[in-house]
């Protein structure tokens, strides 16, 4: 296992020079869910302390389902003062909130269901609205309301977590939609065609105006494409376009995946 140090200060001004960001192998999902639960906890506590809140938008899939079942167990739980936790999503696919694919109805059933967290303290994208675009101006005029901006103008979450997808798409940003490295707004409905259901998402602006960005990323099946995002130069996927401009960059990662970082994998 890598030295689970501490995150490095926020630096300010223009975004930094390319370097591979910081990666931390664990051994397996289990280990991964148990040290982002740690560090969670961590930002929840310093956020609060000093900003009297903590703004987090959370993701959906496998990976980050082991760490909410986590923050709700026992031993996380009551580490954390749910009543100043403000909790948002990075993404939603355009089901009702009950449908089995629904990232808010994930955490719902593993996280929220079971923390004392105040409804109004839980924001979701609501992306079975039929008014689609209205849906996403929604959000963004709740992000604008809750959330302090930096000096380009961008909303800065405390914390987003971030899955990494096979084709290196994150969040909803995937490189098969037209235009995801110009668009505009803050939430954004992105047309790509493979994905099969309406997506809503965050942009990459938002993303790389956040304090801390953590990837998830785990099994054997994600070891080229995570090798690719972290080694490659040329930002081509919208998973290597993740930089933020005043906050710090980690991917938190099991052995399997990471197994191609150092070049010893076949």
């Amino acid at each position: 296992m890598e030295d689970a140090g501490e995150f490095l200060s926020a630096t300010s001004g223009a975004p930094k020079a390319w370097s591979e960001p910081r990666v931390l192998v664990y051994g397996d999902a289990k280990e991964v869910a148990r040290a982002a639960a740690e560090r969670f906890v961590q930002l929840c506590r310093e956020f609060i302390s000093g900003e009297g809140a903590f703004h987090v938008a959370l993701s959906g899939g496998k990976t980050p389902q082991l760490l909410y079942q986590l923050l709700a167990g026992d031993e996380f739980r009551s580490q954390i003062d749910w009543s100043s936790v403000h909790v948002f999503w990075g993404d939603e696919r355009g089901v009702p909130p009950e449908h089995p694919e629904s990232n808010y109805g994930m955490v719902r059933r593993e996280l929220l269901s079971r923390v004392s967290i105040p409804r109004k303290n839980v924001h979701r994208m609501e992306a079975e609205r039929a008014d689609f675009e209205q849906a996403a101006r929604d959000y963004e005029e709740i992000l604008r309301r809750l959330l302090p901006t930096d000096a380009q103008g961008f909303p800065r979450f405390h914390l987003i977590l971030l899955g990494l997808g096979l084709d290196g798409h994150t969040a909803s940003i995937f490189p098969s939609g037209s235009g995801w490295r110009e668009a505009l707004g803050w939430v954004n409905v992105p047309d790509v065609e493979s994905s099969g259901v309406r997506r809503m998402t965050l942009n990459l602006s938002v993303l790389n105006a956040a304090y801390r960005v953590i990837f998830l990323v785990t099994g054997d099946n994600k070891a080229d494409i995570l090798r690719r995002v972290v080694k490659d130069r040329e930002q081509r996927l919208p998973a290597q376009c993740v930089r933020p401009v005043e906050g710090e960059l980690l991917f938190v990662v099991d052995a399997a995946a990471g197994a191609r970082l150092r070049g010893t994998a076949p």
